[in-house]
């Protein structure tokens, strides 16, 4: 017989009963959300009972392979994508009420969106500094230019703002389509694989910029990657498996502290870096959790697999059983 053994992390007491989607603490709240595709002949669930919570002025990542549901999640909160069931909040707002009218108001208002692929950001004839200008204008902000101007010297491109796509490398481009996102002075910003298609001198770059926001604006910023060195510089990175939340990989310590103390670290930086974060298995308000792959492995478990489960009252333990007969 093979067991897993899980300890209950957390203050005695803690509980998210008393926390409601409207708590101004809180700019995301997701509780059971559910997105259904259909087509004539098939239905395909993308997300299936989904929970997420982010606060004002945080800064994470969100993780998961390819049709674990993480796109579906951002174009939802993108207002690209309506959600089939359940409970979506965004800065107070409840978008699964949102009529078409209060969506565009949303995409105008609320959020800004960094797509991965830069033709979806630019228009390649238009300037840096006119592509900023491009969303202003059709909201009919005033002193565009200059605001165009602070907006790129932000994100380091000020010297580049008469250049045009052809003239610019790939994180360049990807610069001038943050300050594009932040054109209309959104409260969160969205980013699909920011850093996807550059180097990782670059990715730094763009990182370092999305953390200058968050701290200096009090900005929002979700990130959606599958560049693992870039997660490890994230303090928080929510894990998405088969359309539901499934882990937490929460740094130990702050990055500013491991910067600190990386001149006293003797070891490998692969070393180090296994040391920055722990992963920790979310359980969601209806009780369900998800257990790791590896644990899944270790124990000859497959889903649909029937398993025991018992609470040992001795040590406060849930137990998984899988029994060899």
């Amino acid at each position: 017989m093979v067991t897993a053994v899980y300890d209950r992390i957390g203050e005695e007491g803690s509980s998210e009963d008393n926390v409601t989607p409207r708590d101004d603490g809180y700019m995301i709240r997701c509780e059971n959300l559910v997105k259904i595709y259909k087509t004539d002949e098939v239905e395909v669930v993308a997300l299936q009972g989904l929970d997420l919570d982010v606060k004002r002025g945080e800064l994470m990542a969100i993780v998961g392979n390819s049709g674990s549901g993480k796109s579906t999640l951002l174009n939802m909160l993108g207002g690209l994508d309506k959600p089939s069931a359940g409970s979506l909040f965004v800065d107070g707002k409840n978008l699964l009420k949102f009529s078409d009218k209060d969506y565009m108001e949303y995409k105008r208002n609320t959020v800004g969106f960094v797509w991965q692929n830069n033709a979806r950001n630019l228009i390649p004839y238009l300037t840096a500094v006119q592509n900023v200008e491009l969303p202003m204008l059709l909201k009919g902000t005033r002193r565009r230019r200059a605001k165009a101007l602070e907006l790129l010297e932000k994100v380091g491109l000020s010297h580049r703002r008469n250049s045009r796509l052809d003239q610019m490398s790939g994180g360049e481009q990807q610069r001038v389509a943050i300050a594009i996102a932040l054109a209309n002075d959104p409260r969160l910003l969205l980013a699909d694989e920011p850093t996807g298609s550059v180097d990782t001198k670059t990715s730094n770059i763009i990182l370092d910029i999305f953390k200058r926001l968050n701290e200096t604006e009090g900005l929002t910023v979700v990130i959606v990657t599958h560049d693992v060195k870039l997660s490890k510089r994230i303090d928080r990175v929510v894990a998405i498996r088969d359309g539901r939340t499934s882990s937490e990989i929460v740094r130990k310590r702050s990055y500013a502290q491991e910067l600190d103390e990386m001149g006293n670290i003797v070891g490998s930086a692969e070393e180090n870096e296994e040391e920055t974060h722990e992963e920790l298995v979310v359980l969601d308000r209806s009780g369900r959790l998800q257990l790791p792959k590896d644990h899944m492995e270790r124990l000859g478990i497959k889903g649909g697999d029937k398993v025991k489960v018992e609470f040992d009252e001795d040590s406060g333990r849930v137990v998984v059983f899988r029994s060899d007969g």
